[in-house]
């Protein structure tokens, strides 16, 4: 076998070993944003309807300041099972090519580089314990045209990027201009 072919080899697969690493850890980063929609419906009419979406989506009241409009929704955000067994599968298969590297590398002790593989479920209990946490949604309430009685609501929302979508789709939001 080619001498120069192993080192680019287990380069190349330490490479893909970072990017795996970099993939999994980002699995858990915070996502949030915030977007501002707009509804034709009336304060008094929304207000209700956002605390009913928020509610059947499992958050609570946390604060409200009423001078600022503005209402704090908690809630807890459970990790996807599904994505823990497939970051736990791809974290298998990525060591697993690791030690095959490592075993036609140093082929005298090729028998300890496959222990190696039983670090992947770590990549799983890692995304449960860190995606697993308490997210909190900011709801700032205005009018779009202050002195117009039926003008449309206009909403600054600050949260996870799918609950603001999520949230759009629902409530049949739009986003501002």
């Amino acid at each position: 076998m080619d001498t120069a072919i192993l080192p680019s080899t287990l380069l190349l697969t330490l490479l893909l070993s970072v990017g795996l690493f970099f993939f999994i850890r980002a699995a858990t980063k915070d996502r949030t944003k915030t977007a501002q929609l707009v509804s034709e419906q009336d304060e008094a009419v929304l207000m209700p309807q956002l605390q009913d979406y928020f509610r059947s989506r499992s958050y609570r009241v946390a604060a409200v300041d009423r001078d600022k409009n503005q209402v704090i929704f908690e809630g807890f955000v459970q990790p996807s099972l599904f994505l823990a067994i497939f970051l736990t599968l791809l974290a298998t298969v990525g060591l697993i090519c690791l030690s095959f590297v490592l075993s036609l590398l140093f082929p005298n002790i090729s028998s300890y580089f496959l222990g190696i593989v039983l670090l992947s479920p770590l990549s799983g209990v890692f995304y449960w314990k860190k995606a697993g946490r308490t997210e909190k949604v900011l709801l700032h309430l205005q009018k779009a045209n202050q002195g117009e009685p039926s003008s449309p609501s206009k909403i600054t929302v600050t949260a996870h990027r799918d609950e603001l979508i999520e949230l759009q789709k629902a409530l049949n939001l739009k986003l501002s201009d």
